[in-house]
């Protein structure tokens, strides 16, 4: 079965959200170790774009999360979370994150992209023009790059996509070149 006839059988049609039932689509949930159902939710647009765009959020839309914060599943779970921590400023974000509980591993997922954490202490990736990277992203490297223990060069121009970042050191990424997992500095990448 799909992943898109999972996720709807398991929703019953509905976004995992806030409930709309027009416009669904399934929305994977970063960073994946497997990918599949549980590492992914039936979301609407609205939600969608609101996820995908810090700033842009209808912050009366997200009441839906004291409902859906309690989902048995843990992708949800950690959507919710996330928007919770990033609307926690508004007051009763915090006090819905204050009351939900979520195992040692999933709360480790949810604050994989930085979200919860204060702004001076999160981690942010740019690449050479300064534009914020995200997990996921592509980028195209614009220089040739010796890849350390190896006789590989990765050359100027090649797409590096779905690329993940590291959550220790803001100038180190994480992608696939021709087929083998090296780590870019962010200097001489530039998001496609």
């Amino acid at each position: 079965m799909s992943i898109d006839r999972e996720l709807n059988k398991r929703s019953g049609g509905k976004c995992e959200l806030c409930g709309a039932t027009e416009n669904l689509k399934v929305y994977q949930v970063l960073p994946t170790k497997k990918g599949g159902v549980d590492e992914a939710i039936q979301a609407c647009t609205t939600c969608v774009e609101q996820i995908e765009n810090p700033g842009n959020e209808d912050l009366n839309h997200w009441r839906c999360l004291n409902d859906s914060m309690w989902s048995e599943h843990t992708a949800v779970q950690v959507v919710a979370w996330r928007m919770l921590s990033r609307l926690r400023a508004a007051g009763w974000p915090q006090e819905l994150l204050d009351m939900m509980y979520l195992d040692e591993d999933v709360l480790e997922w949810a604050k994989a992209t930085g979200e919860g954490e204060d702004d001076e202490n999160k981690i942010i990736h740019r690449d050479s023009n300064g534009v914020i990277l995200e997990h996921g992203d592509s980028v195209v490297l614009i220089k040739d790059l010796k890849v350390k223990g190896s006789s590989m060069v990765a050359k100027q121009g090649t797409a590096v996509r779905n690329i993940r970042l590291d959550h220790e050191n803001a100038e180190y990424i994480e992608g696939k070149v021709d087929g083998q997992q090296i780590v870019i500095i962010t200097q001489y990448v530039k998001k496609i």
